[in-house]
């Protein structure tokens, strides 16, 4: 190589190993999304329940665990905002009162329009 050609730039290891793990959730995220996408409906219906007074015992216990499942998966991703939003659902689901209830349909729509640009 001469002294005019310009060197070739390299990634160091960490950074290509960075890339390597960026690429690897970007596909993850991609796979999962049509389950996301499922979770997301089932909670939102699991939410107007909730707020028409009509939730039942099964149907609590499958948004808590909705709920629970988002709130891991979208912080592994990245979304931590809408992994938060996630954690209240959850909480709600947990141990939901009359107060606490009508509360879910506001925050899945939050929660949906969080991710509204990576769905």
């Amino acid at each position: 190589m001469s002294e005019n050609q310009p060197r070739k730039q390299t990634n160091s290891p960490s950074e290509d190993f960075s890339e390597g793990i960026d690429d690897l959730l970007a596909d993850l995220w991609q796979r999962h999304l049509p389950t996301l996408r499922e979770r997301l409906d089932l909670l939102a219906r699991t939410a107007a329940e909730a707020t028409t007074g009509t939730l039942n015992e099964i149907t609590r216990a499958e948004g808590q665990s909705i709920a629970h499942k988002l709130s891991g998966n979208l912080g592994m991703f990245g979304h931590h905002k809408a992994g938060d939003l996630a954690s209240q659902i959850e909480h709600i689901f947990k141990a939901p009162t009359p107060e606490t209830l009508p509360l879910l349909a506001g925050l899945t729509r939050n929660l949906r329009e969080t991710l509204a640009a990576n769905l």
